[in-house]
């Protein structure tokens, strides 16, 4: 399956305020080689197994599979995973006929916060809520396999942001 999405830094929190659901998410890299990213995930109270493919060149699309595996046994993958898990909170905003999903992340990457959103093509439409700002879909420092190795926190020390 080829996933199409798009990455967005936000600049305030009036996300929150609109958003219709969120959910706490726990995640690790069993694997994360330039062609493909092995993911563990638990949401809430589900867990999630990801497979994803090299991007193309302009970093919007990929591919994607994934598998609902039982709680107990993504916490389990979690243990095997490669340092450090990511901790963050998901909220989801209606935006137009898209829904965005806004990662508020925790831990070592706190103060960082992105949006993205699912396209059906790389040329779609949408609208632009007023707290979207910088587009970073094709910047590799905003991948969540990234940050688990090099974490936010340490950006501004090496004057990354």
């Amino acid at each position: 399956m080829q996933e199409i999405e798009r990455k967005f830094k936000v600049h305030s929190d009036r996300y929150k305020s609109e958003a219709f659901r969120s959910c706490p998410i726990a995640q690790g890299y069993l694997c994360k080689v330039p062609e493909r990213t092995i993911r563990i995930r638990i949401k809430g109270e589900k867990g999630f197994i990801t497979i994803k493919g090299k991007s193309n060149d302009s970093g919007t699309s990929r591919y994607e599979w994934e598998k609902e595996i039982p709680k107990a046994e993504a916490l389990e993958l979690l243990r095997l995973c490669e340092p450090s898990v990511i901790e963050k909170t998901r909220y989801e905003v209606k935006s137009g006929i898209h829904t965005f999903e806004i990662d508020e992340f925790h831990g070592d990457n706190n103060g960082l916060v992105i949006a993205e959103i699912e396209l059906s093509d790389e040329n779609e439409p949408f609208e632009r809520p007023e707290w979207l700002g910088e587009e970073v879909t094709n910047r590799k420092e905003y991948y969540n396999s990234h940050l688990s190795e090099h974490p936010y926190k340490e950006w501004e020390k090496n004057n990354l942001q």
